[in-house]
């Protein structure tokens, strides 16, 4: 029993594996800019106003944010003082130990594996449609996966396979791209505010909030502006992404805590003017399509800015793989460092500096699974996973300022235990919100974890051969 909860020393971990620590304050904000600005804004934001939250999806978004902060403060706290690969893993096996650490490793795999892989799909979906407009799209079978009507998702693969290159040449000439991508959307965001500020019809917010705080409809399912905010908190999913680049940073005491906050409070304006405009410019009751931004100007008659609205969304959806698909690689390299995890996986290349043979072994099974599996369900257990991995960061403040209060923090989470404990409250609630077959599923991921702990790591830990 106490193998399953000893623990790495809690001191700041600035160990040199191997990578090139190039990464700036500005580039960890565009790095994380570039993770949560995508599939939210440009998807969820119009399905969770025609479903669940009506005009007061405005309202999903600030609690979705309100919680997201808290985990944020928490992370820059963390990453400052206790430092190490890994985000919330390293955090955990410090606080709670190597068990719990072990469970949200697993976690933070589904969630950032099963996120790329879904969202290579909406990709896929909106190149394609780019295509058909030049008059050279695809044929159907080859943009859908057989459980789907098709053959095989072409384009799909094929993002991820690219995405796997420029992850494997560099770390730094991928926040070029990187940045260069989130320009791109940015301007798309900008044009579409500047086209819908003047376009309001203020009779569109009313019913301001027609299926109230929380209830369910007919089917069962939750509905209602915290439901909203549990659907909608996959638009802020991959700030985290931010604290697995410590070991790739300047000054990481310094800039990852910037880049953490300033991401996240930079994202949650956005969002809520985009969604403010988007339900005042049409009825809420038509955005429960695959591109509500687009449809919202086409629905006002700008054609021209729709269109360059949906040409922002593939680089939005890009650089959300490119960054999340970066924090997957980041994860497993620190856990297979530490042992609970074959050496295999820890490995970084001598001349690139990168852990190829990670980047390249999980680039082909998220390629499978995005050009063969329809990932909708299995996208529902990203909110799940993220918020479970945010409960034990803000927990992992509360254990750290009792068990070790004189440890050197660089950025200190202000009123830190009040703080992080309206964390796990605003992230636990968040998970009571969401649809019970998606608790079930998370279990069932979590068991096999364990299976794989209880069979190999325990026995082969770092901590266990010291």
């Amino acid at each position: 029993m106490p193998n399953l909860f000893r623990k790495k020393a809690v001191a700041y971990d600035d160990n040199d594996f191997g990578m090139r620590k190039v990464l700036s304050a500005f580039d960890l904000t565009l790095l994380g800019i570039g993770a949560i600005i995508g599939t939210g804004i440009f998807v969820l934001s119009g399905h969770a106003a025609a479903t669940q939250s009506g005009p007061a999806v405005v309202l999903s978004f600030l609690v979705a944010g309100i919680a997201c902060a808290f985990a944020a403060l928490s992370y820059a706290e963390l990453a400052s003082s206790v430092g190490g690969c890994g985000s919330a893993y390293g955090y955990s096996y410090a606080a709670f130990g190597e068990l719990i650490a072990w469970i949200i490793a697993w976690d933070l795999i589904l969630e950032y594996g099963v996120s790329v892989a879904a969202v290579a799909n909406g990709w896929s979906g909106y190149f394609n449609n780019a295509l058909t407009a030049v008059g050279i799209g695809l044929p159907e079978a080859y943009t859908k996966g057989p459980f789907a009507g098709g053959v095989i998702n072409v384009p799909a693969i094929v993002i991820i396979l690219i995405l796997m290159v420029l992850l494997i040449i560099g770390v730094k000439e991928t926040a070029r791209i990187n940045a260069a991508a989130v320009m791109i959307k940015l301007l798309a965001v900008a044009i579409f505010i500047a086209v819908a500020a003047f376009n309001v019809n203020p009779a569109n917010w009313s019913p301001f909030m027609p299926f109230g705080w929380f209830a369910h409809n007919a089917d069962g399912q939750p509905i209602g502006v915290l439901a909203g905010a549990s659907l909608v908190f996959f638009a802020y999913v991959g700030f985290d992404a931010v604290s697995t680049a410590v070991e790739e940073a300047r000054n990481p005491q310094r800039d990852v805590p910037i880049g953490i906050l300033a991401a996240l409070g930079f994202c949650t304006i956005i969002y809520i003017i985009v969604s403010a405009l988007m339900t005042g410019i049409v009825p809420y009751t038509a955005l429960n399509v695959s591109s509500p931004a687009s449809e919202a100007l086409l629905r006002i008659g700008h054609n021209a800015a729709a269109g360059l609205v949906a040409a922002g969304v593939i680089f939005g959806l890009t650089t959300v793989m490119l960054v999340l698909y970066y924090g997957l690689t980041r994860i497993i390299t620190g856990v297979s460092r530490d042992g609970l995890l074959p050496p295999y996986f820890g490995v970084v290349n001598e001349r690139t500096k990168t852990p190829v043979r990670t980047t390249v072994l999980t680039g082909v099974i998220m390629a499978i699974m995005a050009g063969l599996i329809p990932l909708g369900v299995l996208a529902e257990l990203v909110n799940i996973g993220t918020l479970a991995a945010f409960v034990l960061v803000c927990g992992g403040i509360i254990v750290l300022r009792r068990s070790h209060p004189d440890m050197p923090r660089p950025f200190k989470m202000p009123f830190g235990i009040l703080f992080a404990t309206l964390g796990i409250i605003s992230c636990g609630a968040l998970i009571a919100f969401l649809p019970y077959e998606t608790h079930l599923r998370f279990i069932l991921w979590l068991a096999a974890g364990l299976v794989i702990y209880f069979g190999y790591s325990i026995k082969h830990s770092r901590l266990a051969t010291a």
